[in-house]
């Protein structure tokens, strides 16, 4: 097959997910052909550094040797096997390893094969739970603003972002919506890091006039990714857990992008010493190498469904690939890297490097509203107005020409709208981060005289 044309034939046959085919006509599909660590290889050779991770998935770089081992292994003894009444070895060590690093309290696992479907068991154990357990009445969910779960009609549900969700609004669940933080354009006029969050102040008045009446509260844990990766302080966990306890509310926390040493903790959560009652974890699960989902809670939820099979307090949810062999391998060689220590020492020298190298290269610029850092994460808010923080038109388009001049010169950007953000893979090393932020700072720089 070396006289095909690659691109041609993609553009015959593939609808691409998250884009307007048309922009294909412009930016034809780049055709990779292999991975190792952050790079990417096209089918020309050219190099792609892929500081996104992939869609955040990629935790431990591409073709992890002790990753793909596990697979490889794991493939000439099972691939597969149905989940009911049947089970084995990967996915119960895998259970009782993840036991040892979950929040308190979390000892039960529900697997599915993706995030959108973690978070829709999450919404309906919550909901089955209040059914069977006395409080038929609590039938609704909140959620925050801006918000972003996933795509299928109860993750869009919860969701906020109108990209997503603008459109089938008709169809869409009726949820108690409460206002986020926003510490970039804070009402309050407060600053993140001494913050005592009096934006909380609509979520007591929600819970006060719904509170009785909702399931479940469900958040993204100090980090809204496809919002803009806006990130608010920990201090309003705390209080979302207390006020969630106050009123007998599930609290779900969405794992899935924040997971496995992406902010600095094992899970964000852990950076505001709470605990949810159930938690939705997926992406750096298994490195990015195959779709598995996991739905982790506590045993006072798993209890409410323990009974006689004829009482209906079964939870009658199921996914073909729940808790697969090979998923489960994948995530077994992730815990495998993660428990060894090493990549915890290398993100303690290389964390301070990598913020530091952002906010010299980036504060300064004139439309550079906000430098915001967690972890590895890093985003810049790009504004039209500094000091009035005034976005650009959308119609601009500038983070998308951002990101066209970016890949010309061998850098994965995947803005989101106005901000360019880095997630790369925890193993990225300092010379790539140098030369992944002076990319990004000169595309961002041409881009803006072009637009000026």
């Amino acid at each position: 097959m070396n006289n095909i044309d690659w691109q041609k034939e993609d553009l015959n046959y593939i609808w691409h997910p998250c884009s307007q085919m048309k922009d294909y006509e412009e930016l034809p599909p780049i055709i990779i052909d292999r991975g190792e660590g952050i790079n990417l290889y096209d089918i020309e050779g050219n190099c792609y550094k892929d500081v996104i991770s992939s869609w955040w998935c990629n935790l431990l770089g591409h073709c992890n040797p002790v990753i793909s081992k596990r697979l490889k292994e794991q493939a000439d003894k099972l691939e597969h096997v149905i989940f009911a009444n049947f089970s084995h070895k990967p996915i119960i060590e895998l259970c009782m390893r993840l036991s040892k690093i979950m929040p308190k309290g979390i000892t039960k696992f529900n697997f599915a094969d993706n995030g959108s479907s973690a978070i829709e068991m999450s919404l309906k154990l919550s909901f089955q739970y209040y059914q069977q357990t006395g409080k038929p009445e609590k039938t609704r969910f909140m959620a925050l603003t801006d918000a972003y779960h996933g795509e299928t009609i109860s993750a869009l549900s919860v969701g906020d972002c109108d990209l997503y969700t603008k459109i089938y609004k008709p169809i869409l669940m009726d949820v108690i919506r409460i206002k986020a933080p926003d510490c970039f354009r804070c009402p309050y006029g407060k600053k993140r890091d001494n913050c005592d969050c009096p934006c909380f102040e609509d979520c007591e008045r929600q819970f006060e006039k719904y509170g009785d009446k909702t399931a479940a509260f469900i958040a993204e844990p100090l980090l809204q990714g496809s919002a803009g990766m806006k990130i608010y302080p920990a201090l309003y966990l705390k209080k979302l857990r207390k006020i969630c306890d106050k009123y007998d509310v599930h609290l779900i926390l969405d794992e899935i992008a924040t997971g496995f040493l992406r902010t600095g903790k094992m899970f964000a959560c852990d950076n505001a010493l709470i605990s949810p009652d159930i938690m939705c974890i997926s992406k750096g699960l298994t490195g990015g190498y195959m779709p598995m989902s996991a739905v982790c809670m506590t045993d006072k939820i798993y209890n409410a469904f323990y009974d006689e099979y004829n009482t209906y307090k079964a939870f009658m949810h199921s996914h073909t690939y729940a808790g697969n062999p090979l998923g489960a391998s994948c995530a077994l060689g992730v815990l495998d890297i993660l428990e060894a220590g090493e990549i915890q020492k290398h993100l303690d020298t290389v964390t301070p490097y990598f913020n530091n190298l952002i906010k010299e290269k980036f504060l300064n610029m004139d439309n550079v509203g906000e430098v915001r850092q967690l972890g590895l994460i890093n985003a810049i808010e790009l504004v039209k107005n500094k000091e009035a923080k005034t976005p650009f038109n959308s119609k601009m388009r500038l983070g998308y020409q951002i990101y066209k001049k970016a890949l010309k010169k061998g850098v994965l950007l995947r803005p989101l709208g106005d901000v360019i953000y880095f997630n790369p893979p925890l193993i990225i090393d300092k010379p790539d981060m140098d030369y992944v932020v002076n990319t990004a700072y000169e595309c961002a720089n041409e881009a803006l005289k072009e637009i000026n």
